[in-house]
């Protein structure tokens, strides 16, 4: 299960192409080693999928993300850390813009 720390960090970037079109730089973590960090947003992935985007304090405060977390955990292939922190006011449309996205590097290849 995941911590609440440091974690090991890979610094390459990627980039997620949100429902809105928004593109975002995301940073890769080690699913096996995931710690996550108390101010970061990190989104859960399988293959294209994303399956949930959240911070510790979601996990915290709401019995519904904690569920969907931990329901994510059982399956997902890839975890990133959100780039650019989002202010408090877009935080939510940040998560829904991510969930809903999908990597911006398969749009480029589904396109060629």
């Amino acid at each position: 299960m995941a911590g609440f720390s440091g974690g090991s960090r890979q610094e390459r970037t990627v980039h997620w192409l949100g429902c809105s079109g928004q593109v975002y730089d995301l940073c890769p973590e080690s699913l096996e080693a995931f710690a996550m960090n108390e101010d970061a947003l990190y989104l859960l992935a399988k293959g294209r999928n994303g399956l949930w985007v959240g911070s510790t304090a979601d996990l915290v405060a709401d019995p519904l993300s904690r569920a969907r977390f931990r329901l994510a955990m059982t399956c997902a292939d890839k975890v990133f850390r959100i780039g650019s922190a989002a202010g408090s006011g877009e935080r939510l449309s940040v998560i829904h813009d991510l969930e809903a996205g999908e990597p911006a590097s398969e749009l480029r290849a589904q396109a060629a």
